[in-house]
């Protein structure tokens, strides 16, 4: 049987970025406290970075 994926709202999805970027905790503390896989803050943290230029 395989799993669906949770979908996460973009709220959780900014803050977990953010966390990654600013560096205040280590993967497996963000894994751990935001209950995301690896991944996930990766391609988020890209994801954020990618886009700022946009913003400004």
């Amino acid at each position: 049987m395989r799993k669906t994926g949770r979908l996460h709202k973009p709220e959780l999805k900014a803050k977990v970025a953010l966390t990654a970027i600013k560096g205040e905790l280590t993967m497996a503390e963000m894994v751990k406290k935001f209950d995301v896989q690896t991944p996930q803050v990766t391609q988020w943290k890209k994801q954020l970075l990618a886009s700022a230029g946009d913003t400004f």
